[in-house]
């Protein structure tokens, strides 16, 4: 079981994704993967978000290795924003998070984030892998609503250039699925997976 003394090494610097296990109370170390995140030339989106999550994965398994690392389990994740067939990424500076948000405000789009968590060796192989989607609405606004959101900086680091658990708030119109999936990581289903391969014994 994950313990404070093995915990559940999770190789994401999402400080959303640490809030969701902290409210868990689902003990946890952190130790980021580094990998590149840009989609290849065809790659749809189902396909580059498992791409990225083994990346993730296999690179964490090798530094927690190398670091000598003690823990009991590996999480990685990654969230996407899809419209349509696009992958809508992380802004590049504030006229991107313009663009990203115009784009989006009065239409559904669909918010993927998949994970993986290796309970055993060798780490590299995920015990179970799972992609959650869900829609979201943002509603129709203004331009200057947009370029004044935009300017104050809160989605520069988030895919979408929106954060549905902050002032962005104001944009979300309806969410259809998880909402904790829309932050970074999907909460019921993580709890499920992990109870599944014994690592909370008797939860909560």
């Amino acid at each position: 079981m994950l313990s404070s003394s093995l915990p559940l090494l999770l190789g994401s610097q999402s400080p959303r994704r640490r809030d969701i296990l902290e409210s868990l109370r689902i003990p946890f170390s952190v130790l980021p993967a580094d990998v590149p995140e840009h989609a290849l030339s065809g790659e749809g989106p189902d396909a580059y978000v498992e791409r990225i999550v083994a990346d993730k994965l296999a690179a964490v398994a090798r530094r927690s290795a190398a670091e000598g690392r003690r823990f009991r389990a590996i999480l990685v994740a990654d969230t996407i924003v899809v419209l349509g067939s696009r992958i809508l990424g992380k802004p590049n500076d504030i006229a991107d998070a313009e663009r990203l948000l115009t784009d989006l405000c009065g239409r559904t789009h669909r918010v993927t984030t998949r994970y993986a968590i290796a309970a055993a060796a060798p780490f590299e192989t995920a015990s179970v892998a799972r992609s959650v989607n869900t829609e979201v609405t943002l509603r129709a606004a203004s331009p200057s609503e947009i370029r004044r959101y935009a300017a104050s900086g809160e989605g520069l680091d988030k895919a979408g250039a929106y954060a549905a658990q902050g002032l962005g708030s104001f944009l979300v119109e309806r969410v259809h699925g998880s909402y904790t999936n829309v932050v970074g990581l999907p909460a019921s289903e993580l709890v499920a997976d992990l109870t599944q391969l014994g690592l909370l014994g008797e939860y909560p």
